[in-house]
C-alpha cells in the first residue's frame, strides 16, 4: 500500500496514543501530583481560625471585670432565670481584644471545603489539556501533517466545556439563596452585556474589526456551495441578524457567568495591593495577530503566578472582618463570630475557581483561535492560507481504496474523512477566526468591565 492510499489511520493513531497516555496520567499520576492540590496546600497560604467558645468566655471574663454595679446586677438577674436566659446563645462585646490565630492550608483542610473536587478537576485537566495542546503542535510543526482531524481542538472544547459547566452552577447558587441581592446583580449584568454585545455587533468593522462579517460571509457562500452540490436549493443556513442575535445571547450569558468572579477579583487585587517604556514598532498584520495570541498567554500565565497572592488576600478577610467589627458598638453572639471568620476559609475553593475558570475558559479560546484560525506562533511568520486544505489526494486515496477492496472498515474510515473534508470547506479558517476572535475579545472584555466596576465599588462605595 502506498504512502498517499491510507495516511490518517497512522497519524490519528499518534494522536490517539497520546490522548491515551495523557488519560493515563490523569487517572493514575495526577491525583498524587496534582497542581491544583499544590497551588492551595504548598505552605503559602495561611488561613485564619475561629475561637473557641471556651476562649471567647475567657476574653469575655477579662472585659466584664472593670463593669460597675448595674452591669453586675442585669448579670445576676439573668442567672434567676435560666430557663430563658442561659439558653441564650453568649453573645460578648463587639469591641472585644480578640487576634486570630493562622494555620497553613493542608489537604486535611481542604476535605471540607465546598468545591474543591470540582476546582482540582478543572485545574489538573487544563494542565493535561494544555500538554496534549503542546505535544499537537510540536508534531504538527514537525511532521506537518494535513489531512487528519487535530485532536487537541476536542481537549480544548472540553475544557471549555468544565469550565462554563462550573460558572453555571455557581451563578445558580445565587438564584437559590433567600436574599435576592446576588441574583439582581446577575440578571443586571446579564442584560447590560447583551446590550453592550448588540451594539458592538452592529458597529461596522471599520472601527472594531473582527472578521466576524467576513467569516459569515464566507460560511453562508461555503454552505450554499455545498447545499447546491447535495442537489438542495438555499440561499444559507441562517441570516445575519439571526447569527448575530445568538451570538449575543451566548454573550450576555458568558458575562451573567464572569459577573462575580469580575467582581471578587477586584476586591482580592485591592486587598493584595494593601500587603517601561512603550516603543512604537510598524509590523505586519499576520505578526500582529501572533503578537496578540502570546500576550493573552502570558497575560494569562501572570494571572497564575499572582494566584497565590489573591487567595491570601481573600483569605485575610477573616481578620479585616474582625478588626471592623472591634469598630462598633454593642454585642455578637459567639455563634455568628466562628461563623463570620469560619466562613472565609469554607468558601476559599469557589473562590478559587471564580479566579481559574474565567482564566482557563480565556486560555483555551485562544488556543482555539490559533489552531482553527490557521494562525503561527513565530512571531514572523510565513504566509498562511485562509483556504480550506485541498483534497485531491484524499480524493485520489479514495478511488484507489475503494476500487483495491481492502476492507470495509478502510473504506467506512474514508469516507468518514470525506465527510469531514466536506465540513472544512463550510467550516473555513476564516470563520473561526472571525467568532474565536471576538469570543476571545468578549470574555476579556467581560472580566475587565467587571473587575473595573468592582474596582470602583470596593474602593469608593463601600469605605465605612
Amino acid at each position: 500500500m502506498s504512502k498517499n492510499n491510507w495516511v490518517s489511520p497512522g497519524v490519528i493513531g499518534v494522536q490517539l496514543v497520546v490522548t491515551m497516555v495523557m488519560a493515563s496520567i490523569i487517572q493514575k499520576i495526577i491525583p498524587h501530583y496534582s497542581l491544583a492540590r499544590w497551588l492551595l496546600c504548598s505552605g503559602s497560604l495561611r488561613w485564619y481560625q475561629h475561637p473557641t467558645e471556651e476562649e471567647l468566655r475567657i476574653l469575655a471574663g477579662k472585659q466584664q471585670k472593670g463593669k460597675g454595679k448595674k452591669d453586675r446586677q442585669v448579670s445576676d438577674l439573668g442567672k434567676k432565670y435560666n430557663g430563658h436566659i442561659e439558653n441564650k446563645p453568649l453573645t460578648i462585646p463587639k469591641d472585644i481584644d480578640l487576634h486570630l490565630e493562622t494555620k497553613s492550608v493542608t489537604e486535611i483542610d481542604t476535605l471540607a471545603l465546598h468545591y474543591f473536587p470540582e476546582y482540582q478537576w478543572l485545574v489538573d485537566f487544563t494542565v493535561a489539556a494544555t500538554v496534549v495542546y503542546l505535544v499537537t503542535e510540536a508534531y504538527y510543526s514537525w511532521m506537518k501533517p494535513s489531512q487528519e482531524m487535530n485532536i487537541s481542538i476536542v481537549w480544548c472544547l472540553l475544557v471549555l466545556a468544565f469550565a462554563i459547566k462550573i460558572l453555571f452552577s455557581l451563578t445558580t447558587h445565587y438564584f437559590k439563596v433567600d436574599d435576592g441581592g446576588e441574583r439582581s446583580v446577575c440578571v443586571t449584568f446579564g442584560f447590560f452585556f447583551f446590550v453592550k454585545a448588540m451594539a458592538i455587533l452592529i458597529v461596522t468593522e471599520n472601527y472594531l474589526e473582527f472578521g466576524l462579517e467576513t467569516g459569515f460571509l464566507n460560511f453562508s457562500e461555503s454552505a450554499v456551495q455545498f447545499f447546491e452540490k447535495q442537489g438542495l436549493e438555499s440561499q444559507g443556513p441562517v441570516s445575519k441578524l439571526t447569527f448575530k442575535l445568538f451570538l449575543a445571547i451566548l454573550c450576555s450569558l458568558i458575562g451573567a457567568f464572569l459577573t462575580f468572579p469580575g467582581l471578587r477579583l477586584a476586591q482580592m487585587h485591592l486587598d493584595a495591593l494593601s500587603l517601561t517604556t512603550e516603543k512604537v514598532t510598524q509590523m505586519s498584520e499576520a505578526t500582529f495577530d501572533t503578537v496578540r495570541l502570546w500576550i493573552i498567554i502570558l497575560l494569562c500565565a501572570l494571572r497564575l503566578a499572582m494566584m497565590r497572592s489573591h487567595l491570601q488576600a481573600y483569605l485575610n478577610l477573616a481578620q479585616k472582618c474582625v478588626n471592623q467589627m472591634k469598630k462598633e458598638v454593642g454585642r455578637i453572639s459567639t455563634v455568628e463570630l466562628q461563623k463570620m471568620v469560619a466562613r472565609v476559609f469554607y468558601y476559599l475553593c469557589i473562590i478559587a475557581l471564580q479566579y481559574v475558570a474565567p482564566l482557563v475558559m480565556l486560555l483555551h479560546m485562544t488556543l482555539l483561535l490559533k489552531t482553527l484560525g490557521n494562525y503561527s506562533w513565530g512571531i514572523y511568520p510565513e504566509s498562511t492560507s485562509d483556504s480550506p486544505v485541498e483534497n485531491n489526494s484524499l480524493g485520489n486515496s479514495v478511488n484507489s481504496e475503494s476500487s483495491s477492496n481492502d476492507g470495509k472498515m478502510k473504506v467506512s474510515a474514508i469516507q468518514l474523512s470525506m465527510a469531514l473534508a466536506s465540513l472544512k470547506n463550510i467550516f473555513t479558517p476564516l470563520l473561526f477566526r472571525g467568532l474565536l476572535s471576538f469570543l476571545t475579545w468578549w470574555i476579556a472584555a467581560c472580566l475587565f468591565s467587571t473587575s473595573l466596576f468592582g474596582l470602583f465599588y470596593h474602593q469608593y462605595l463601600t469605605v465605612a
